[in-house]
């Protein structure tokens, strides 16, 4: 798909910057988020678009540094080339983006994160510690009996502040961390963070890495010979991420997440089912990055379609209550939250075994 914004008339397009990772530990997702942005983009416009705009959409680089991300998205809400921002990108992107489009345009974070984000203007669709580790960290207590549990994650504000969150829920749920450690972003040593976990007593590792760094602990724990008697779970590895770590290095891994591309709803296939025929059966592997983004943009159209105008103070007054039906089932905000239900899974080789909705 193209990544500049045709020249048309304001009055006639709604431009949506997306930020997805191109680059760095989490770039294996953005061919993904670059396939499924194309497809919402051509279901809004076949339905009208948005407010009877069409919709276009730029890829920007999320996986460049917090500060260029920034600088590249300033430039387009400056012009007046995106009337939006959406698209998966961490925490400390988020943080970045938020002056830039502070009082000027929406913007739908769709990534999971920590949680607690407040600033007007700023509605997340992702998954948050409370709905997508809590009840894990509760079902794999009482189903497998882990209680004693290493965090692993990069060093930035997604993993700290889970891992704090992660702490909390140890105390509600009768759990002990008996260790944690965090590497650098894109540059860690896992295996001198995998022989910290072999020398600890846990029997389950909780990972908060992202994109290619998990798939590099994933690789240096198998070679250890820990994917047979320890456990892993995390709340971020999709298909992409298997594929890269390697079937003889995802054993015993588990992962909670709103959308599986294995997922059996009806839903859930309609979307694989339109995905294929729109990009064919070589296209980027689904995963649940990617399908936030489809999301990203279904939560722009109704939160704007309720407002009955794009227009920013009225789409924070109508967020509260904004609700829709798409793959990952009914979709409604409380505040500027999304509010979603989140399913266990088990790795099976390079997909994933639905077991349970938390």
């Amino acid at each position: 798909m193209p990544n500049r914004l045709a020249t048309r008339n304001r009055d006639d397009t709604w431009r949506v910057a997306m930020v997805v990772p191109l680059q760095g530990p989490a770039g294996l997702f953005g061919p993904s988020c670059e396939a499924i942005t194309d497809l919402a983009v051509h279901e809004l416009n076949e339905s009208g678009g948005i407010l009877g705009r069409q919709v276009e959409a730029e890829i920007v680089d999320g996986g460049a540094s917090p500060d260029q991300v920034a600088a590249d998205l300033r430039v387009l809400v400056e012009d007046g080339r995106a009337d939006a921002v959406s698209g998966w990108h961490i925490s400390s992107v988020r943080h970045a983006l938020a002056p830039v489009v502070a009082d000027r345009v929406p913007y739908v974070y769709t990534s999971l994160y920590e949680g607690g984000e407040r600033r007007a203007g700023i509605f997340c669709s992702g998954e948050t510690p409370r709905c997508q580790i809590e009840p894990a960290l509760r079902w794999l207590r009482d189903q497998l009996g882990m209680r004693r549990w290493f965090v692993v994650g990069d060093d930035y504000v997604w993993p700290r502040r889970s891992a704090k969150a992660v702490h909390h829920y140890a105390r509600e749920l009768g759990l002990r961390i008996t260790g944690e450690a965090f590497v650098g972003l894109g540059s860690g040593d896992m295996s001198t963070v995998v022989r910290s976990i072999e020398s600890s007593t846990c029997d389950g590792v909780l990972m908060l890495l992202v994109g290619q760094d998990a798939v590099r602990f994933n690789r240096s724990f198998a070679a250890h010979g820990l994917s047979d008697r320890l456990i892993r779970f995390s709340p971020l590895m999709e298909e992409n991420m298997l594929l890269a770590s390697g079937a003889h290095a995802t054993g015993n891994l588990y992962v909670s997440a709103a959308y599986f591309r294995s997922m059996v709803t009806a839903d859930a296939m309609d979307l694989l089912g339109r995905y294929v025929e729109r990009h064919g059966a070589g296209a980027p592997a689904l995963n649940n990055a990617a399908e936030s983004c489809y999301e990203g943009l279904h939560t722009l159209a109704e939160l704007v379609r309720r407002a009955g105008t794009p227009d920013l103070p009225a789409l924070n007054a109508a967020i509260d209550g904004v609700a829709y039906h798409g793959p990952r089932g009914t979709i409604e905000f409380r505040g500027q939250q999304a509010d979603q239900h989140v399913h266990l899974a088990v790795a099976d080789g390079y997909d994933f075994e639905v077991l349970t909705r938390l």
